[in-house]
């Protein structure tokens, strides 16, 4: 279960996100030969990754750790939120502005994780928390934009529409609640920079929709996007029917 697309154009080109996608991508391919090599993977993750036990050895991974990921499923999901959300938040904020909101966000959510696990000395990787303080930007300015999420359970698969304050609400709880029922190290998974870098991504959207008229842009769009939703048009398969036997 996870989102595709929102209904939610944007009115200019999001040249960041595409960047932030490409370096994203860049970078892993850059050190993917060495997935092969584990001690060489491992090398990599531990001089670039943010260890919080040597962070302030090599606070620079709090940057560098942002771009890279722990495996190709791991990369295409980050990917897919960025995509799908990120658009919007830099049309609103403008290219600059959302740069420096993306690697704040990530920066904020670095920390979260290292405030809860200060003594661990494995490596947190990915643009997980970065592209959750997106999320938590974009559940502030349209909360009833319509996200469309493929559900996928064994063979039945269907595309639903939700408010964007729905799906991403739910994934903050789940945050929350995994965060709180595991240990520090969450079973691989950073779920409290997830959690810290969607506050972060709240918190730094604020101004913004204040300067938009607060709970006034609230009622003028009825939390929807201030501008016409995007439709998209379902097209018949052309692969022809087979008949049943008797």
């Amino acid at each position: 279960m996870f989102p595709i697309r929102d209904h939610n154009p944007s009115n200019r080109t999001p040249y960041v996100t595409w960047a932030l996608i490409a370096a994203n991508v860049l970078v892993f391919l850059s050190y993917l030969p060495m997935f092969s090599d584990p001690r060489a993977l491992n090398a990599v993750y531990m001089t670039w990754g943010l260890v919080p036990a040597q962070l302030t050895e090599a606070p620079i991974t709090i940057l560098t750790s942002m771009f890279l990921h722990g495996g190709i499923m791991h990369l295409i999901g980050n990917m897919l939120f960025l995509w799908v959300f990120g658009d919007n938040l830099e049309d609103e904020m403008g290219h600059g502005p959302f740069l420096l909101f993306y690697i704040a966000g990530g920066v904020g959510a670095a920390l979260a994780q290292v405030a809860a696990d200060p003594f661990s000395f494995v490596p947190m990787v990915g643009a997980s928390g970065a592209v959750a303080a997106v999320m938590g930007g974009y559940i502030l300015l349209f909360p009833r934009a319509r996200v469309d999420i493929l559900v996928i359970l064994i063979v039945i698969i269907r595309i639903i529409p939700l408010p964007a304050g729905i799906v991403l609400g739910l994934w903050f709880a789940l945050q929350l609640f995994s965060g709180s029922v595991t240990d520090t190290a969450g079973g691989g998974v950073a779920y409290w920079a997830h959690a810290g870098g969607f506050l972060a991504g709240l918190a730094m959207t604020v101004p913004l929709w204040l300067r938009l008229g607060g709970p006034g842009f609230w009622r003028r769009t009825d939390g929807h996007p201030p501008h016409p939703e995007a439709r998209y048009r379902m097209v018949r398969s052309s692969v022809p029917r087979a008949g049943r036997r008797r």
